[in-house]
């Protein structure tokens, strides 16, 4: 909890009127059973009307202060106490998108997720707690027990006993449950993955009839999380039976041993009746105190899982020192470069130099596996390289700010990714300043007007979660289009073809390279037709390049490209492009 206390200092007003009105609330009620002893031992036990109403009328004036102090304690712990949360839950947030990809690797998604919501969740219902308690109950134990001493000093060992039966049954508890909330808070993280992957995989589980067995993976999370959370709670709720219990037997007890010093005119009625109250009041309290150090574990646990987003050292930010690249169309070159994934013992790419010029199509082949995608990733700087450098228009990428750098790329990955909203906000996503223009000509060169004119909306239509309501090839054109609207530098296609048919792929292949005059443009794919027409191919094999040259000049040199080129196209084609 320390390390999270400096997202609490914009609330520092808030929670000195809180402590204010925690000070009368504790006073109001602290002041009215003097005041009933008043009435019972002077009032109705000395006949005296007069006693009766003058303090009656001081204990409502007294209550409706109380009442209204102990409102605005309740506002000002919700306010300061869900402020802080959204403070909080934005500061996350924040944190988790300047994470690069070894950081998402360390952390799964329904991890971030549970942390975002659930521990934030579990931190702000505490904070209230504290807020509104941590303050009050101290104060009225201490006070509460004084004033108690003072009316019967001989019958505070009463006192004394009740509340160290409460710490006893407490501590106990205390032992018992707190090792337990890491563990559910784990378990909230392990239903979250479960569901969502559930939820992602939902046609292919239903494609191969596995309802019943992902049903059953589910409730097998779902049933471990609530054993554990009826454990807790039903040991939870033994305190409130127990503390009721100790009260009673506190009550009899005071009412027992006050009788009889009232029968021996040690002590009046309403001084015993005082007694009574003030001890409830302070057995209340220390229980209030006891509920906040059960309480304050289980936040702990949701602290440290939020810390540690918080803390986490982001591997991949800005140089102290950036430099800033001219615009040069977007020269692209690797010098020596290898790579390594963290945690990895062999790098996926060794030694890989090549230059990609303005003007020019560079496009990697290769088997599964064997590296193309990390030489993509590697550019916009989602990782970063083991040994060597990868040059931007001549300037290291690691000495460029990474909003300089992306703002250069248009990428679109492997899988389409689209957003909910509009078709056009999507496209206009890297450049929210397109025009209508821009967009449709953006859409025209993907290939994608011809299902956007089918649309009732055309480019207002909707696009639900993840572009569920399009197809693959739909999806995978309206991320091409979403690229050009951006009107980069570079471009960077990492198998952006595969869902589409060889039609509109050759179509968007001739649009692309008039669109993309000028520029760089570096391309991954499983495709030989998609790449027959670049200006260099490189050939990828098991993290380095075998082979560099033209689709005919790799024909005659390189056995893999061959290997690849035989396995996809005619022995016609073949022989007409060896020739």
């Amino acid at each position: 909890m320390k390390k999270l206390l400096k997202y609490f200092s914009p609330y520092i007003w808030p929670l000195i009127l809180m402590a204010i009105s925690i000070f009368c609330q504790v006073s109001a009620t602290l002041a009215l059973p003097d005041y009933m002893a008043k009435i019972i031992n002077e009032g109705i036990v000395g006949q005296n009307t007069k006693v009766i109403f003058h303090n009656g009328l001081i204990m409502i004036l007294i209550t409706i202060g109380g009442g209204l102090a102990t409102v605005a304690v309740g506002y000002l712990a919700s306010k300061v106490g869900t402020g802080f949360a959204r403070d909080l839950r934005n500061a996350v947030f924040t944190k988790i998108e300047s994470f690069s990809l070894v950081e998402f690797n360390k952390f799964s998604t329904a991890s971030l997720i549970t942390r975002t919501t659930n521990d934030v969740q579990q931190v702000q219902m505490v904070s209230i707690m504290v807020f509104r308690i941590a303050l009050m109950a101290p104060l009225m134990g201490i006070i509460a027990t004084i004033k108690a001493y003072q009316l019967a000093p001989s019958m505070t060992w009463i006192m004394a006993v009740a509340v160290v039966a409460l710490i006893s049954i407490v501590t106990v508890l205390f032992r018992i449950v707190t090792p337990k909330f890491d563990i559910l808070q784990k378990l909230v993280d392990k239903l979250n993955l479960v569901t969502r992957e559930i939820l992602t995989g939902l046609r292919v589980i239903k494609a191969f009839n596995k309802e019943k067995y992902e049903e059953e993976k589910f409730n097998n999370v779902n049933q471990e999380l609530t054993r554990l959370n009826l454990f807790v709670n039903r040991l939870m709720m033994i305190l409130q039976p127990a503390m009721m219990l100790i009260m009673n037997f506190m009550m009899i007890a005071i009412v027992w041993f006050g009788a009889h010093q009232i029968s021996l005119g040690n002590l009046q009625i309403g001084n015993m009746l005082a007694f009574l109250q003030y001890s409830m009041q302070a057995v209340s309290a220390f229980l209030m105190i006891s509920i906040i150090f059960i309480a304050i574990p289980r936040a702990s646990v949701s602290a440290g899982r939020i810390a540690e987003v918080l803390e986490t050292d982001v591997s991949i930010k800005d140089p102290k020192n950036p430099v800033k690249a001219p615009r040069r169309g977007g020269k692209v070159e690797f010098k020596n470069v290898t790579f390594a994934y963290p945690g990895a013992t062999e790098p996926v790419l060794h030694n890989i130099s090549f230059v990609a010029l303005p003007g020019q199509t560079t496009a990697f082949v290769g088997s599964t596996g064997s590296g193309k995608s990390t030489i993509i990733n590697l550019i916009p700087r989602f990782y970063d390289v083991t040994e060597g450098q990868i040059l931007v228009d001549d300037v290291d990428i690691r000495d460029m700010k990474l909003q300089d750098l992306r703002a250069r790329i248009g990428y679109v990955s492997q899988k389409a990714i689209l957003f909910s909203g509009t078709i056009k906000e999507n496209i206009g996503y890297g450049n929210p300043n397109a025009t209508q223009e821009e967009i449709f000509r953006a859409a025209a060169t993907a290939q994608a007007l011809e299902f956007i004119k089918e649309l009732d909306q055309k480019f207002d239509g909707s696009i639900a979660q993840a572009g569920s309501n399009f197809s693959g090839g739909q999806k995978q054109r309206l991320a091409i289009a979403r690229a050009l609207a951006k009107n980069p530098e570079l471009y960077l296609f990492d198998d952006s073809f595969s869902a589409l048919d060889f039609k509109t792929d050759a179509a968007l292949r001739n649009a692309l390279k008039r669109e993309t005059q000028g520029k760089t443009v570096l391309i991954v794919t499983q495709r030989v037709g998609t790449i027959m027409d670049a200006d260099k191919i490189i050939v990828i094999e098991t993290g380095k390049i075998v082979g560099e040259g033209t689709h005919k000049e790799l024909l005659k040199t390189c056995e893999v490209y061959r290997e690849i080129a035989a396995s996809q196209l005619s022995p016609e084609e073949l022989t007409r492009d060896l020739s």
